[in-house]
């Protein structure tokens, strides 16, 4: 899995030695981050800029890209024993689901569900600047299946949604919560809000409707978290 940028390539030699198989530099480097990679101990690899445009399919690597291995996905069980989680319903924007996955390691959630088939890792480490390498992530393509099966061991559903009870006036009790985000676009359907425990926003000033579903995200998970 080829993941590249110069804020994440030192963030995973820093933190994440140990799923590197291949380093590549593709352009000459500072003395202070020469001297980083050359004591991590790994072989570096030269590439020439038509190589390197190839190993990040066109992206901006900046110079510095990384082999590493395959993240390998939890289990929903997993996330059961936390006492925050969040769940991503019909977000696919990559940029979005990065920033709230960085976002939610700073915050302390426990761990991401993200409802689909799929998900691009690659784009995820690269925008959450490799925050999504220490966050347990969940796919699991039946929102309302995860609902129930945390309800079953003690969480309380909150749904994300306009209109919903204003979040910094709505007392959060303590234990065990899940904060479900929809995208932007659509939202979260009728059904699925009506299937958690409690709605809450954020209210908006000036006649502006809506914020990006990452910004929305980081205010949501420290009102909730932090009570």
């Amino acid at each position: 899995m080829i993941v590249y940028g110069k804020q994440v390539f030192f963030y995973i030699l820093e933190h994440h030695k140990d799923l590197i198989k291949e380093l590549y530099l593709a352009k000459e480097c500072d003395k202070e981050s020469f001297k980083k990679i050359v004591n991590s101990g790994f072989k570096i690899k030269k590439l020439d800029f038509k190589t390197a445009q190839a190993y990040a399919r066109g992206g901006n690597h900046q110079g510095f890209l990384l082999d590493i291995k395959e993240y390998e996905f939890k289990e929903l069980n997993s996330l059961k024993k936390g006492d925050f989680i969040t769940i991503l319903c019909g977000i696919s924007d990559i940029g979005n689901i990065g920033s709230i996955t960085r976002t939610a390691y700073a915050l302390g959630v426990d761990g991401i569900v993200f409802i689909g088939e799929r998900l691009n890792m690659e784009g995820v480490i690269r925008a959450s600047s490799g925050a999504a390498l220490d966050l347990d992530i969940v796919i699991n393509n039946d929102i309302l299946s995860v609902i129930n099966e945390l309800k079953q061991v003690g969480f309380t559903i909150f749904a994300s949604a306009s209109g919903g009870k204003e979040i910094h006036r709505f007392k959060v009790e303590q234990g065990k919560k899940a904060l479900v985000l929809g995208s932007e676009g659509s939202g979260l359907s009728t059904k699925i809000i009506k299937k958690c425990d409690e709605c809450v926003g954020i209210e908006m000033k000036h006649h502006f409707d809506s914020l990006n579903v990452s910004v929305a995200f980081a205010i949501l998970c420290d009102r909730m978290i932090n009570v």
